[in-house]
């Protein structure tokens, strides 16, 4: 086993519409004002940027996301990711009842030297760790949504 080696998935269930879900996930320039977790986004052009990301452990992760396919009429956002994290991400926005699910698909390596020190005691932390961002995350689009 590669044990810094991280597959996650994440269902966000929020009761806006697809199209308003999908709006303010694909400009995460926007993503600081209601992700917290997500302290800086540092647009390079129109499909690439310098994310920079901090949980409840003590380190930030940062990585340059470009945009590999933005597909509205499927609801799909995709990235790849290179940095600290290098892999790839998808947002995959479907309605569900009178409002979304907003499903989020990671798979990376971690190539931050001290996280990678750290694989196999930290593992559950690290993963553990993500939950609670994503939770957050989850918790912060569904009450921007509804200030919009």
């Amino acid at each position: 086993m590669d044990w810094t080696h991280y597959r996650f998935r994440s269902l966000w269930f929020l009761p806006a519409p697809p199209e308003a879900v999908y709006g303010a996930l694909e400009r995460p320039e926007d993503y600081p004002h209601w992700w917290p977790q997500v302290r800086e986004v540092t647009r390079i052009d129109d499909t690439t940027g310098v994310i920079r990301v901090r949980s409840l452990l003590p380190y930030d992760i940062t990585f340059t996301a470009r945009e590999t396919r933005r597909d509205p009429a499927a609801g799909v956002l995709e990235i790849a990711m290179t940095g600290d994290l290098d892999g790839w991400a998808r947002w995959t926005v479907t309605p569900r009842g009178t409002g979304a699910l907003a499903r989020y698909d990671q798979v990376v390596d971690v190539a931050k030297p001290m996280l990678r020190r750290f694989a196999v005691p930290g593992r559950p932390l690290f993963r553990a760790n993500h939950r609670l961002m994503m939770r957050a995350g989850r918790r912060g689009l569904n009450g921007y949504l509804r200030a919009v």
